[in-house]
Formats: structure tokens, C-alpha cells, sequence
């Protein structure tokens, strides 16, 4: 894709293009302005890359941008990671959460769910006297709940979730100003989820994990960032998944197959 180039040379520039980049950007991200060329939506950087713009602000959004969102991620507890990290940047900025990152892991045992979900009170209170995470009793609580949610789902958390993927085929990567913040499946994952006793996942919230694990790819068009080899759900049984986005209720007694509301 060969698009036009156009420099940021003036105040009323920066601002526009700031809005431009928070637009596109995934949940809880506040890009400043871009500080590199920027053109629909994309910022090329030294590197002579063109990027989605939202990730030209600091050196963590580069990095997560480039090596980490968007890439599927097919675990257990890599999706409980994902899921418990959104839910935890609830009404924060998504680079105070990339920052505590590392502390997040070791305080909640490398993101096990098995292992979270044998926490207790006593570790309650020594998350909440945890200064390097976010000291939040709700969302705490909600990290266990979610372990122990998580527990009880047969096919696994990570099955059970990317079966409310969307077929890739025919969707193209969006342009700048066409990322929306929540879809039909985005909405009936919370709803499956909050039904099954998860908590903090609204719509929104789901959208973002979707973003973040490779669900849907909403790197802008014209992107280096290459496109995952394979979107497709984890398990072809999907129509409960289906249905409940179409508004359904899913297959009665089967598990079908998420700022923000909650």
C-alpha cells in the first residue's frame, strides 16, 4: 500500500493527530501526538516502519505494538493474563499496566490459573499491600473469581473465548477512524462470560482482549506489522458462539462457545 506522507509542522497538526491516533488506539491507551511522519493513521518511525500511530508515542507502546498485540495467543493462562491485565486497567492509562507488568506476574503467580485460583485472604492482603501492582480491592477479588470462573469451563478458557473469534476471511484490516470499540461478538463474550461468574467484562473490555490476543487484527491498514498466519476459532463447533451474537441464547446445557460497561 503506498500512501501520502505528511509531516506534523503545526500545533492545531499535533492535536489533530493525536485525536487521530487515540481514535485508533486499543482501550486505555492515551497516545500523545505522533512524533514521527504520520498519514492515515500510520507514523513512520526511525526505523523507516510504518506503524498504527497510537504506538509512536513511547518506547512500551513500540514494543507492545510491534511484538505483542495483535498475535494470537492460544493458552490458558496467557489469555487469563490478558483478560486479568484489562480488567485491571479499568479507568487507568494501558502504560501504567505495561509498566507494572513484571510485578503483576510475580504477584499473581505468573498468571497460573490454577494457581490463582487457590488464593485466599491471606493473599488478598498481601496484593493489596502490594505497591508495584494496582492496589484494587474489586478487581483483586475479580482476578480470583475469574481463576476459579476459569476452572470450571471444560474446554478450557482459551477454547472457550476464541470460539467468539470472527471468520477472518473477507475482513480486512480497518482503516484509520473505522476500529470500533465493541461488536456483536464483544458483546455476547461479556454476556457468556458475566453469566458464567466473570467479572469486570463489559463489551469494551472484551473488544480490547480480542485486540490484544490476535481475535481480530485491528492493526491499521498499511501496518508492517504482518498479519497472523491463523485467526480462525480454536474449535470448529462454533454455532452457540454464533448464535449468541446473532442475539441467541446458545445451546441450552453446553457451554458456548469482555471503560466500559461491566
Amino acid at each position: 500500500m503506498s500512501v501520502r506522507l505528511t509531516r506534523v509542522a503545526t500545533m492545531d497538526g499535533q492535536v489533530s493527530r493525536k485525536r487521530q491516533a487515540k481514535a485508533d488506539a486499543p482501550l486505555g491507551v492515551e497516545p500523545s501526538a505522533p512524533r514521527h511522519v504520520v498519514a492515515e493513521g500510520l507514523a513512520v518511525g526511525e526505523d523507516g516502519r510504518a506503524r498504527c500511530s497510537w504506538a509512536d508515542s513511547t518506547a512500551e507502546y513500540r514494543a507492545y505494538h510491534d511484538e505483542e498485540w495483535g498475535r494470537p495467543v492460544r493458552s490458558d493462562d496467557g489469555i487469563y493474563e490478558r483478560l486479568t491485565l484489562e480488567a485491571f486497567q479499568s479507568g487507568l492509562s494501558w502504560i501504567t499496566i505495561l509498566r507494572k507488568r513484571p510485578a503483576f506476574r510475580a504477584a499473581f503467580a505468573g498468571f497460573s490459573i490454577e494457581a490463582v485460583a487457590t488464593f485466599d485472604e491471606r493473599d488478598t492482603a498481601r496484593l493489596l499491600a502490594d505497591i508495584g501492582i494496582v492496589r484494587n480491592r474489586a478487581k483483586i477479588d475479580a482476578a480470583m473469581a475469574n481463576a476459579r470462573a476459569a476452572l470450571d469451563l471444560p474446554e478450557g478458557l482459551a477454547a472457550f473465548l476464541w470460539a467468539y473469534a470472527p471468520d477472518p476471511v473477507g475482513r480486512n484490516r480497518p482503516r484509520s477512524g473505522e476500529v470500533p470499540a465493541t461488536t456483536p461478538e464483544s458483546t455476547a463474550m461479556a454476556k457468556d462470560l458475566r453469566k458464567r461468574g466473570f467479572r469486570f467484562v463489559g463489551p469494551t473490555t472484551a473488544y480490547a482482549l480480542m485486540q490484544a490476543t490476535g481475535m481480530v487484527d485491528d492493526h491499521i491498514d498499511g501496518c508492517f506489522v504482518p498479519p497472523a498466519a491463523e485467526r480462525r476459532p480454536a474449535r470448529k463447533s462454533s454455532s452457540a458462539a454464533k448464535s449468541a451474537a446473532a442475539g441467541g441464547s446458545g445451546a441450552p446445557g453446553k457451554p458456548s462457545v469482555g471503560r466500559r460497561s461491566a
